[in-house]
């Protein structure tokens, strides 16, 4: 017969000092992250002129108004069509996934460029931006992968399709170019794209006036994540560098669950590899947030030498969706683009 268990009394020194160690640990471990929670957030930044004054000079005339779709959880998300005025002898479509902060109001220009070269053109107030849902928020990490998805089975772009994204919105397009979803699309086109802030292409001093980021509150829910506790993604980790302007319609706070959404994830080299859709980058040769030059060595250690890049000289990270070299850039990239896909139907169709 076994012994009974021994009273606290009678238990080895040892066993008692580890197991109120142990709960000293855990007590200090959870103030700790309390702690961070509350007081860990970013600090906010005073406005970023290299951002913002590009679009002193932009027109806004022409801009069609806002149409919605609804989302698998019911939300109505905003978006913008430019319709080409011969749609029967169209080129297909291009999507544009504004910047962070943004809304579809800054790629306009972008979009005129494209209707004018014979594209359907489709530009987002990603979920979190604009018109569509709460600012700043998405409910949980992953929902704007479905919301894109829910997007081209509710409007059903022509073919072949394009998805364009810029900065932040570069980064979603190349996250989803490189997962199962990429298939939706025939090819892709990343414009000055965030990869990721470990990424050598990010000019680490830049992107900090950019983007303010709370580490402390960012490493406790990032812990909390791992095992499983996910109740505090909706607490801001981004504070970025905007003007208050109500009419510029900015987000000023990013999410926890926004920021990981809006992104390719930690292994982005995994993601580049995985790329199955013809793919382009392009950037700016003056771009003030990202190495322009990374770009090309960052595809190649991810083993995509056959993705080519595109520097545009003399423009700035916001001018090269703006001025006339950057956004001609981008018409003959997706020209370029298509033709690789006409190619490659053909190979498969003979």
């Amino acid at each position: 017969m076994s012994s009974p268990p021994l009273p606290d009394a009678t238990r080895p020194t040892y066993v008692r000092r580890a197991l109120r160690g142990a709960g000293a640990f855990a007590l200090i471990a959870s103030l700790a992250i309390a702690a961070c929670l509350m007081w860990g957030g970013p600090q906010p930044l005073p406005p970023l002129r290299s951002i913002g004054d590009p679009f002193k000079n932009v027109r806004f005339d022409g801009m069609p108004a806002l149409r919605f779709f609804t989302a698998r959880d019911g939300t109505q998300l905003a978006y913008r069509r430019y319709d080409t005025a011969d749609i029967a002898n169209g080129k297909g479509s291009v999507m544009l996934v504004h910047g962070s902060s943004a809304n579809s109001n800054s790629v306009h220009p972008l979009a005129q460029s494209f209707l004018e070269a014979g594209y359907t053109v489709y530009a987002f107030d990603i979920r979190g931006h604009g018109k569509s849902g709460v600012k700043g928020q998405v409910t949980y990490i992953g929902q704007l992968d479905d919301d894109l998805e829910d997007f081209v089975n509710a409007v059903q772009p022509a073919k072949p399709r394009t998805l364009l994204g810029f900065s932040s919105g570069g980064g979603f397009a190349l996250r989803v170019a490189g997962s199962p979803r990429g298939v939706q699309f025939d090819n892709f086109l990343f414009m000055a794209p965030y990869i990721h802030y470990k990424a050598m292409t990010n000019r680490s001093g830049a992107s900090s006036a950019w983007a303010a980021m709370g580490i402390p509150r960012l490493v406790s829910l990032i812990l909390l994540n791992r095992v499983g506790v996910q109740n505090f993604n909706d607490l801001p980790v981004l504070n970025f560098a905007v003007s208050e302007s109500p009419k510029a319609d900015l987000v000023r706070q990013y999410s926890y669950a926004l920021a990981l959404s809006f992104q390719p994830p930690d292994d982005y080299r995994t993601v580049i590899r995985s790329i199955s859709r013809p793919a382009e980058v392009i950037a700016g040769g003056d771009d003030e947030l990202f190495f322009a030059d990374k770009y090309r060595p960052l595809l190649d250690e991810a083993g995509r030498s056959d993705i080519p890049v595109t520097i545009v000289p003399a423009t700035g990270h916001i001018n090269l969706t703006l001025s006339p070299a950057g956004r001609a850039a981008a018409v003959a990239a997706v020209q370029r683009l298509g033709f690789q896909g006409n190619a490659h139907l053909a190979d498969r169709n003979p």
